[in-house]
């Protein structure tokens, strides 16, 4: 397909942006502020968890903090691979990537509370809430 019939307003002449970070090339300006801001809020909770309740909070915030970011990444991925030639192919890359996205989530958090055993669960459910919320976000960011 060609880059002037994708469904963004990326694609249209004129709104091209120079984006020199090769993975990060093919996301749009909402993932990439939403990873910004999620990566924001990943190292405030941290800090705060650390000097709350020491390192294991710490290292648990952090690892709540990657759970959603590593989920969002791949399924932004996954989106931007997919190229819907409809209406109803776009859902279905839409729908696709939000599974591809649930299903790390949940393998990920399984990976965390199976193998590390000094996990300090509110301050990992907590910045995992924290970066999912702010995940949602992204709808509020628009195109250029």
């Amino acid at each position: 397909m060609s880059e002037e019939l994708r469904y963004t307003a990326a694609a249209l002449p004129g709104t091209e942006t120079e984006n020199t970070n090769a993975m990060l090339r093919r996301l749009g300006k909402p993932i990439r502020a939403v990873l910004r801001w999620q990566l924001i809020v990943t190292a405030t909770l941290v800090l705060i968890a650390g000097v709350a309740a020491g390192v294991q909070a710490a290292l648990s915030a952090v690892l709540g903090g990657l759970v959603t970011i590593v989920a969002g990444l791949l399924g932004a991925m996954v989106a931007t691979i997919s190229r819907g030639e409809s209406a109803g192919g776009v859902l279905f890359a839409a729908l696709t990537a939000e599974g591809v996205k649930i299903g790390t989530m949940v393998v990920l958090l399984w990976l965390v509370m199976a193998t590390y055993q000094n996990v300090v669960a509110p301050a990992f459910f907590g910045t995992f809430a924290a970066t999912a919320v702010v995940f949602a976000m992204a709808f509020a960011v628009r195109e250029p």
